[in-house]
């Protein structure tokens, strides 16, 4: 935890802000960041995630140093160039910076509540207070913003589950909270949701989105095929086929996600929990009905 606390400091002194202004911007209490660099306090897996959003880090590397750290997570696909100390080095966040994580996020927002070909470059501008002008300046063309989207939701992602995930030794308690966080839950989840359903739409149409989604969306793959075999070697599950057992559970979470999200009659975010868990006691876990 203590080069935990130093990366983030760096971090600070990074941005060019004061301590009270970067928890501030990053929507935290000064007094708990305060306390936190401190070692009086631990930073919860929301305010890693918050930090590492702010500043433009992974959290694999707030925790370990470095993206490509082995983690719980499976790496993922095309590493930032490390340092000299095999740590890689992130950048200054400048004015420009900001501006753009406001239009990325901006876009991200209106893309997963209004769709993709409803949003119009005026109105992102809109949402940021700011011309198309200095839309087109960052993003020349609205598909750069759908493939920025993308890399977003992965982040993300992918951040909240090393996250969560990083202290939990248990295979089954981890599997247990990666389904959790794929539930299209109201609110930010049902938004993700949201963006992956219409890059899968895209996808089919633009070959270059295709090859991009394929990358992050194998990095979820080896996730759950990475937890299947240490719930395996730790005794907790079956002896399984991984690759197999991880696409059949992949296709049932995005299957039943869609039925959700379309508001299939009696498809509820509490039945799909419901049924993943049941796949994971027969399939995985190898219990049988008495």
């Amino acid at each position: 935890m203590a080069g935990l606390r130093q990366r983030v400091r760096e971090l600070v002194l990074l941005s060019g802000r004061s301590q009270r202004e970067f928890a501030e911007t990053m929507g935290l209490e000064p007094s708990k960041l305060s306390k936190s660099l401190k070692g009086i306090r631990r930073f919860s897996a929301e305010e890693l995630i918050r930090i590492a959003d702010t500043a433009d880090v992974t959290v694999n590397w707030l925790l370990n140093g470095r993206d490509d750290a082995a983690t719980v997570v499976a790496i993922p696909p095309g590493q930032q160039s490390p340092g000299p100390d095999g740590a890689a080095v992130p950048a200054p966040r400048s004015g420009s910076g900001d501006r753009r994580r406001q239009i990325i996020e901006a876009a991200w927002q209106l893309i997963a509540a209004n769709g993709y070909h409803s949003v119009r470059t005026a109105d992102i501008a809109r949402a940021c207070g700011t011309s198309s002008a200095t839309i087109h300046y960052h993003f020349p063309t609205l598909r750069d913003l759908l493939d920025e989207a993308l890399r977003t939701s992965a982040k993300q992602a992918f951040d909240r589950q090393v996250a969560v995930l990083h202290s939990i030794p248990d295979a089954r308690e981890r599997l247990d909270r990666l389904i959790e966080l794929q539930l299209p839950n109201p609110g930010h989840l049902t938004l993700e949701w949201s963006i992956w359903m219409q890059v899968w739409t895209e996808s089919t149409l633009h070959p270059h989105l295709r090859e991009l989604h394929a990358g992050y969306y194998q990095r979820w793959h080896d996730t759950i095929a990475q937890t299947l075999r240490d719930g395996v070697a730790q005794g907790v599950f079956r002896h399984v086929d991984t690759e197999a057992t991880t696409t059949h559970l992949t296709a049932l979470i995005d299957g039943l996600a869609i039925q959700v999200l379309t508001r299939r009659p009696g498809r509820t975010v509490q039945r799909m929990r419901e049924t993943l868990r049941e796949f994971v006691a027969t399939r995985i876990e190898g219990v049988t009905n008495q």
